[in-house]
């Protein structure tokens, strides 16, 4: 094997041109071009754009880089490779302002360095800032009223809510991980009427964000239908808002820059920040978020650790929760949380911990729209199991009404299985004439896939499904444009207030002459609509990648594996394509591809596990 250059591996399309060209100016920068530095510069670059926060040199050292019919390429031995860059003008220390970032075997952007660096201070602050004193009687009084017991509660399991809600008030950090339906929102808004009553200050300032559009109005509602149950005054649930908003509106975009008018200067002015879907939030948002805190504000994420990562680089929520590691509650949180809720913690929930991060983190398990007897809710914990076999066996065997199974059809076959899908599904929201019915009923049904690319990825589906409903008469397709094409914006733009992931729908509307314009839903009041050549970039979205589907849920689900293993397909792919689905899903795949699968974990390269919960010095 030979050892790897920035030729080769651009030759071999494993580098971009935005790679190559990258280390080709570090090097120009550098004055030498050494061949190791233009390496790893490329390497940071082309990882960077996989989703990781830097490359560790010793797992890459001595390793192969495949590149196909050519063969691999070896990455160079660590010992000479860390010379290299340390000899750099361009490569830093940490505290260095410089290109690069050398810290111990990681190499990092400064950019990112600097992102994860700020993220890691913020929150070891907010776990090392805990409330020590408050009025226990009072308190134990509220999270009884608020928390009550119930029939359904007669095996006295664990009352995670209450734990959570302890928690809450206890740090200022609060991390509320768990599935679809296990209560995160229904909880965070019990917790928020706590924290009011405990603060004695019905004016305490709340904000519910969440990063996408959808996923802030489906927070809007949850909080919203539950204040109404809660055993509080009048008062208190007045001081918890409605209104959610996108992170990005939260901070407040300045145009055409990727900075906030919130920040570290200009801090947000709110003492309670709740977050969901927060395994969706990025490296970049995450830091920028924190920075913007008051030192005294609260931080309460809720999402589910199990989860794909962030489209964007970074695993943060994983990271934060030290996802496939399993942690004790220290000996300190559990003598005053047992007093305060009355939950009997085992041997198993506590451990030799101190207080730490640890004592932050509460693990929802018990699914409220899952019977025990849905298959969606069997599989999906097989799936994060990794119980390969038994998964298939689940999904196979029939014994389910809401998960099926079918061979993945050839791609000649395709057209065929997906018009006997279609039927019934994606016909009926084009015959709704209110746009709002219309995105409703589209949003009931979705088709999900891998990949973006081939037979099975999400463009050539988009066609096929087009020239079905074409076919059939459903949609008539002169151009590009045509009323009724579902559409998912791809490319944030902050002067529309339109993000990546927001969907709409081209309809022709009343009064104008039959103009076609976009209608997009939104957390802010009615609809909105725009003309569809102000739209910044989209995409047709019959189907979609399974990355863009996170923070959404359908009743039913059809996901489409692809015929060949591919280091997309991972353990999370799968289970968040089986948990989109509320009702039904369908999986069409190739057994020896579905099961591979589930042996991958997600691995994402970054320090910020490490700062958080090992020995790495800040």
């Amino acid at each position: 094997m030979n050892e790897a250059t920035i030729d080769n591996l651009y030759e071999r399309q494993f580098l971009s041109e935005l790679d190559y060209r990258f280390a080709r100016f570090i090097g120009r920068l550098d004055g030498t071009n050494d061949a190791l530095l233009l390496l790893a510069a490329s390497l940071v670059s082309r990882y960077r754009g996989d989703g990781h926060i830097c490359i560790d040199l010793a797992e890459l050292s001595g390793k192969p880089i495949e590149l196909g019919e050519s063969g691999p390429r070896t990455c160079p031995p660590l010992k000479d490779w860390l010379k290299a860059l340390e000899k750099s003008p361009v490569v830093g220390s940490p505290g260095d302002v410089k290109p690069l970032i050398l810290d111990g075997a990681r190499l990092y952007l400064f950019r990112y360095w600097d992102y994860e660096t700020g993220l890691a201070h913020a929150l070891k602050n907010m776990t090392n800032a805990r409330i020590e004193t408050f009025d226990e009687p009072k308190l134990k009084n509220c999270v009884d009223r608020i928390f009550p017991r119930t029939n359904d509660d007669e095996k006295k399991e664990m009352d995670w809510q209450k734990v959570a809600a302890f928690s809450s008030l206890r740090n200022r950090l609060c991390v509320i991980s768990g599935g679809p339906g296990t209560g995160k929102t229904f909880t965070v808004a019990k917790i928020l009427a706590l924290l009011v009553e405990q603060s004695g200050n019905d004016t305490l300032n709340i904000a519910l964000t969440a990063p996408t559009g959808k996923a802030a109005a489906r927070l809007q509602e949850a909080i919203k239908e539950a204040k109404a149950t809660l055993n509080c005054s009048d008062a208190v649930k007045a001081a918890i808002p409605e209104e959610a908003s996108t992170l990005h509106r939260l901070l407040k975009t300045i145009p055409y820059s990727p900075y906030f008018r919130f920040n570290v200067d200009n801090p947000l002015p709110y003492d309670v920040v709740v977050i969901d879907e927060a395994s969706m939030v990025d490296l970049a948002l995450f830091s920028k978020l924190t920075q913007a805190l008051r030192p005294q504000s609260r931080l309460i994420l809720l999402g589910d650790k199990d989860q794909l990562a962030s489209v964007e680089a970074g695993s943060v929520l994983g990271d934060i929760c030290d996802t496939g590691n399993v942690h004790r509650f220290s000996q300190a949180f559990i003598d005053v949380c047992r007093r305060v809720t009355g939950e009997n913690f085992t041997e198993n929930h506590s451990g030799p911990t101190s207080e730490s991060i640890s004592d932050c983190i509460v693990q929802f398990t018990r699914s409220y729209r899952f019977h025990e007897t849905s298959g969606i809710h069997a599989v999906s914990r097989a799936v994060n199991a990794g119980e390969d076999d038994n998964t298939l066996d689940l999904i196979k065997k029939g014994t389910y009404g809401d998960i099926h199974w079918r061979n993945l059809p050839r791609p000649n076959e395709l057209l065929r299985y997906l018009e006997d899908w279609i039927t019934g599904r994606y016909d009926v929201y084009l015959k709704a004439a209110d746009p709002l019915k219309a995105l409703d009923h589209f949003s009931r049904s979705r088709i999900l896939t891998a990949l973006r690319e081939g037979p099975y990825g999400v463009h050539n589906l988009n066609f096929m499904i087009e020239r079905i409903m074409h076919k059939k008469g459903l949609i008539e397709r002169i151009g590009r444009w045509y009323s009724g094409r579902p559409v998912m914006i791809t490319r944030n733009d902050y002067n529309l207030r339109l993000f990546n992931g927001d969907i709409g729908i081209a309809m022709e509307t009343d009064g104008r002459d039959g103009e076609l314009r976009v209608f997009f839903p939104g957390t802010e009041g009615p609809l909105r609509s725009f003309p569809p050549l102000r739209l910044p970039d989209h995409e047709t979205v019959y189907a979609m990648t399974v990355h863009k589907s996170q923070g959404s849920e359908f009743d039913e689900v059809l996901f489409i594996t692809p015929d060949r293993d591919t280091q997309v397909m991972t353990r999370e792919l799968i289970y968040t394509a089986v948990t989109r689905a509320k009702k039904k899903i369908q999986v069409w795949g190739k057994e020896d591809v579905f099961l591979t699968a589930i042996q991958r974990r997600i691995h994402r390269s970054s320090g910020l596990r490490e700062a958080l919960w090992g020995d790495r010095t800040l």
